[in-house]
């Protein structure tokens, strides 16, 4: 199944949360934080402008985007799960 996003919305596939602290402590799956960071998998066309016009998405795909922690909506599609969220809950892009 392919799913594509509309207007300024974003689907991504989240980051693996992390296993260890940088101290070396391993984390049990009830303290791991719910991971903010993921890969862009596809983005909708873009917003209207007040005008009318379509502005297009900063983001593209294939980009590492850092978000808000519950500006997200939860999907599965084939058993993988996915967030969509809308452009302006992206915070950065990560290079």
């Amino acid at each position: 199944m392919k799913v594509k996003p509309l207007g300024d919305r974003v689907l991504i596939q989240p980051l693996e949360a992390k296993e260890k602290t940088k101290g070396g402590i391993l984390l049990p799956d009830t303290a791991k934080e719910r991971p903010q960071e993921g890969k862009v998998i596809a983005v909708g066309e873009g917003k209207k402008n007040d005008e009318g016009k379509l502005v297009a998405l900063s983001v593209k795909v294939g980009d590492v985007v850092l978000y808000g922690k519950y500006s997200s909506t939860e999907i599965t599609v084939d058993g993988e799960e996915y967030l969509v969220v809308r452009e302006d809950d992206i915070v950065a892009v990560v290079s």
